[in-house]
């Protein structure tokens, strides 16, 4: 049986002192770098083993992804015993240039890829305990071992765009936006409109409800984002984005559904008041009811005929 993630970092990171810190850092931590789902995750399992170890650590992010966080920059090499790379490939001048700043500092790397063992970016690692690469058996993904979280909810999003005398919804949108990308969701493009050869859109209206049903809310500006949601059980936070109120607030009184907000109030002010319409679950599988609407009124009605 392959030992725990905690006793192989309790190896690697021998020798240490007793008080010795540990700088986490990987391809999240450059500015130029990217963070992927599996990076993110490769940190969070390596900083909860630590954490079971008791070895003091902190976390270098990309000031672009964890605005406020602590950076490569601020992380003195002074302050910490050993630097330990997670995840990714290890190869680039952005490696050599991080083994350069934390020369003073014991460096070692785990869960990462060796594409060229010869080059200074591997070289510079006292020790590597690779994932996969020339002459080594693959191992587990260190994203497979982190902690399960608490799923976060699924959140459709379906607005529309244009300016006009009465039209907002390029306004809309630039308020709702910025809005969602601040909310622990999950946001998921759910434009209305179908595509026969476009693989982002759905090609059949089948395949949308499919894809809308699986939701946990919508966040929407269209008349058919609201009936469609609505017709799947599914919450919508929804606008109308003409001024004065059109065909959605139109279909929202048909519905009987409270949670609209008229497209007007959004262009001065962030939406505040959307946040009471609908709340966004806490997690998957425990939406906020929906109320009974003419919608589901009909859909009753039928499965009584039927």
């Amino acid at each position: 049986m392959r030992p725990s993630l905690a006793s192989r970092l309790d190896d690697l990171l021998r020798p240490r002192g007793p008080t010795g810190r540990v700088l986490v850092t990987g391809w999240f931590s450059f500015l130029d770098g990217e963070v992927t789902a599996g990076d993110a995750l490769a940190q969070r399992a390596v900083s909860a083993a630590l954490h079971r170890l008791g070895i003091a650590h902190d976390t270098a992010w990309s000031p672009a992804f964890a605005p406020g966080g602590l950076t490569l920059e601020a992380a003195l090499p002074s302050a910490y015993e050993q630097l330990l790379f997670v995840c990714g490939p290890v190869h680039g001048e952005q490696l050599t240039a991080l083994h350069r700043r934390y020369a003073s500092c014991r460096r070692v790397a785990v869960g990462v890829r060796v594409v060229e063992p010869d080059r200074p970016a591997a070289g510079g690692f006292h020790r590597i305990e690779a994932r996969d690469g020339p002459g080594s058996a693959p191992s587990p993904d260190l994203a497979t071992a982190a902690p399960t979280m608490s799923a976060t909810p699924a959140v459709g999003v379906a607005l529309t765009y244009g300016q006009g005398e009465r039209r907002h919804h390029d306004s809309v949108a630039g308020v709702l936006l910025p809005w969602l990308a601040g909310k622990d969701c999950a946001r998921v493009e759910a434009d209305t409109r179908l595509a026969y050869d476009e693989w982002s859109h759905c090609r059949t209206p089948d395949q949308y409800l499919s894809l809308v049903g699986r939701l946990d809310a919508l966040v929407t500006d269209r008349l058919h984002g609201l009936v469609l949601a609505l017709r799947a059980g599914v919450p919508v936070s929804a606008v109308d984005p003409v001024r004065g109120g059109a065909k959605v607030s139109a279909q929202a009184e048909v519905a009987r559904w409270p949670a609209l907000l008229p497209g007007e109030d959004l262009t001065t002010e962030p939406p505040g008041p959307l946040v009471g319409l609908v709340p966004l679950p806490r997690r998957r599988g425990h939406r906020p009811a929906a109320p009974r609407t003419a919608v589901t009124d009909v859909e009753a009605e039928r499965g009584g005929r039927s």
